[in-house]
């Protein structure tokens, strides 16, 4: 694990509703990127007004901490639109909206403006018998979408579906002899996300999932009955798909809900990880399954 301090060198819009944030300088040459087409870190914000005020935390093996008497950096989870080490820069991609500390910066950041970042992790994992993928995202997960169709195989077949606010959301995307994508407008905050029922339309019961591949990002609470329909409807291994919730409605007030728990409910929630025997997926069902029925 390892903390790095970059600069903002260039400012991109790329539709009204996400700006490209061009990192280089400070650590990030010695940043190293796993090359995981949906590869994320944590990045680091300032703390206060002064947008230059910037105190990272230290790295420890496989975490991070504060170093004593220095404020903490509002953290937030970013994937990787590009990284070229040949040139020491890297691309992120941010939801501009009105609330929330990465959104805010992002709306106003200028070259120059520092930020911080960690090693990086990947969770795009396609078998080796790979013929047809499908992709599945909100806005939030579209820059990662948009990497994994830059680097699939052209022999792989591609169907990507993305939900975006507006038709002005909507943006190019990386050119592939066999992909079909679909827009869709919702969701994102601003309607109901529609993503299980858009899995569920690609994904019907009788579907023939040989050599397939699914992948599918987004609003965090709308993925549970995706995950439900992958594992259980459809009984899908878990190395056949990858689902990955990247935001919650009002995340702050969702983390102060969990919070306000009992304290043998969060024990009890805590206790379903602990048996290693149990498959990760399964386990997350059973979890999800808690957390609605606590209106979570």
């Amino acid at each position: 694990m390892m903390i790095h301090r970059a600069t903002v060198s260039r400012v991109q819009h790329l539709t009204p509703t996400m700006v490209r944030i061009t990192l280089t300088g400070g650590d990030l040459p010695s940043f190293v990127s796993t090359g995981v087409a949906d590869e994320y870190v944590r990045l680091f914000f300032p703390h206060g007004a002064d947008r230059h005020d910037l105190s990272l935390p230290v790295a420890t093996e496989n975490s991070w901490e504060t170093p004593e008497g220095k404020p903490t950096a509002p953290m937030r989870t970013y994937t990787i639109r590009a990284a070229r080490p040949e040139v020491a820069e890297i691309d992120i991609d941010f939801v501009i909206h009105s609330h929330g500390v990465a959104g805010g910066w992002a709306a106003t950041a200028e070259p120059g403006d520092p930020l911080g970042l960690n090693s990086p992790t990947g969770l795009y994992d396609p078998p080796a018998d790979l013929a047809r993928q499908i992709l599945v995202s909100d806005l939030t997960g579209l820059p990662a979408l948009a990497r994994i169709l830059e680097t699939t195989p052209d022999t792989v077949a591609t169907r990507a579906v993305i939900e975006v606010p507006d038709e002005h959301s909507e943006q190019p995307l990386p050119a592939h002899p066999r992909a079909k994508v679909t827009w869709t407008h919702g969701g994102n905050g601003h309607a109901p996300s529609r993503l299980a029922d858009l899995v569920t339309a690609a994904l019907p019961e009788d579907t023939d999932l040989t050599g397939t591949y699914i992948w599918v990002a987004g609003e965090t609470a709308a993925l549970r009955g995706v995950r439900k329909h992958l594992r259980r409807t459809l009984a899908l291994p878990t190395d056949r798909f990858k689902v990955v919730g990247y935001w919650n409605p009002g995340g702050d007030s969702w983390s102060d809900r969990y919070e306000a728990l009992p304290e043998h409910v969060k024990d009890e929630l805590a206790a379903l990880w602990d048996d290693p025997k149990d498959d990760l997926e399964d386990v997350t069902i059973a979890y999800e399954d808690r957390l609605t029925g606590l209106g979570l």
